[in-house]
């Protein structure tokens, strides 16, 4: 393909040097007239592993130059990727000024460009912005109209500095946020050689994978440092402790616990959140990170009961109680600290869970019932229609195969709130609302 390649910096520069390795006739585009004369002279314009030979054999070839000519660029090319810095504002806020600047360019171009053009966002941007401001000026400056007269996408780069060049060319991931199905195709073709789960998603999906990755990357290093520090007052060593954990790819490095949902509970993970805490205070550390864990799920939990309140209705539902479907496991259930604050405000309730039923129920957890929670054990039912012929507002509080119908089985007037995503019935807007989705 013929691609230009707006911006050569960091994510720029490679993009440039790998599309031109791969076979592809490339032109950069900078204002910067030093990055445009190394390039064409054959060096590359920052300091990265394999940059500079493929950018000089690239060069040698015929296959990759560099202009500060926007217009030519989109004139000579099919595709053009904006690869342009979006650094912070003292607000935290992104800088979106060269985005703009970038789209009034190549808006302007396609003025009078015929035939169909694709331009692509590899900046990092957040959700909305391809909507809210890349379309709309593209739209303005070329008088064009987006999906018809030219293409747009969104395409998030995944590039560690220092293996830039390999990342491309064996990326974990390919996301292409497309506008519209013909322009997601030019970047299928454009990747179909690489090894690498390719995903086809909307443009905010693709606008925000790019956060999620990088904020849990730096949750990831800040965890890590915190459990280290712990480990090493206490006279352990870290990274053997780590090597160990790291070995877990069930539960530890996998997408186990990364579904976005309710609060978490049971018997462990509020304990033991609270005991390593503890400890670190008898060594006088501060785990910024673990210490905040508690509050934030106590967040969700007020979240959940604020979204059962504002439904306005007073005969509510539950079911599902125990912190997880298929255990009769009471102790520390977010459900719990949710249907007791719903008493104390004066709620009418009934709640259904077949794990829990004071029949079958032995030792800590029929001790937990009668003597904890007395007045909820008598709001308990035994069947799902008892819930259902009682309640205007249902709340599904974990995820048993028994309530995945639940939706479906709604009269007028009722509404379900989700916290486990019991499935993915949510065609009835105005009877269904999801806690994070």
């Amino acid at each position: 393909m013929k691609i230009s390649i707006f911006g050569l910096g960091y994510v720029g520069a490679v993009t440039a040097a790998c599309f031109a390795d791969q076979g592809h006739e490339v032109v950069g585009v900078d204002p910067v007239s030093t990055k445009v004369n190394l390039i064409n002279e054959g060096h590359s314009p920052i300091i990265e592993a394999e940059t500079e030979e493929i950018m000089s054999s690239n060069v040698a070839a015929g296959r990759l130059r560099a202009t500060r000519d926007s217009s030519e660029a989109v004139e000579s090319t099919d595709v053009s990727f904006v690869c342009v810095g979006t650094p912070s504002q003292p607000n935290g806020n992104l800088d979106l000024r060269y985005i703009r600047h970038v789209c009034e360019d190549i808006g302007r171009a396609l003025q009078y460009k015929p035939g169909r053009h694709l331009v692509v966002i590899r900046s990092t941007i957040l959700p909305g912005t391809m909507r809210n401001i890349v379309i709309p000026v593209l739209e303005e400056r070329s008088g064009k109209k987006a999906g018809r007269d030219f293409g747009v996408c969104n395409n998030p780069e995944f590039l560690r500095e220092g293996t830039a060049v390999r990342d491309f060319n064996a990326p974990p991931k390919t996301v292409i946020g497309e506008f519209d199905q013909s322009s997601g195709d030019v970047l299928v073709e454009l990747y179909r050689k690489l090894e690498a789960p390719l995903i086809r998603t909307s443009l905010e999906i693709a606008e925000m994978v790019k956060y999620i990755d990088n904020c849990w990357h730096a949750l990831k290093i800040g965890f890590a440092n915190e459990m280290g520090n712990l480990a090493k007052a206490v006279g352990v060593d870290a990274h053997q402790v780590m090597d160990i954990f790291c070995q877990d790819r069930k539960l530890n490095i996998s997408p186990a616990y990364l579904k976005p949902g309710f609060a978490f509970g049971g018997s462990c993970l509020p304990k033991d959140l609270r005991a390593l805490t503890y400890q670190a205070k008898t060594h006088d550390l501060q785990l910024p990170i673990l210490s905040s864990i508690l509050p934030s799920n106590e967040m969700q939990v007020a979240r959940g009961l604020e979204m059962v309140m504002k439904k306005g209705h007073r005969r509510v539902g539950v079911l599902g109680f125990s912190f997880k479907a298929g255990t009769d496991d009471l102790r520390e259930s977010p459900m719990i600290e949710v249907i007791e604050r719903l008493i104390g405000k004066g709620f009418d309730l009934k709640l259904y869970d077949k794990n829990v039923n004071l029949a079958t129920l032995v030792g800590a957890n029929r001790d937990y019932v009668l003597n904890r929670i007395p007045h909820i054990s008598k709001l308990m039912v035994n069947e799902i229609d008892a819930v259902l012929d009682h309640s205007q507002t249902i709340v599904i509080g974990n995820q048993d195969p028994e309530f995945r119908s639940v939706p479906d089985r709604l009269k007028n007037g009722q509404v379900v709130v989700d916290f486990v995503r019991i499935g993915n019935n949510m065609k009835q807007e105005s009877k269904y609302d999801g806690i994070c989705w």
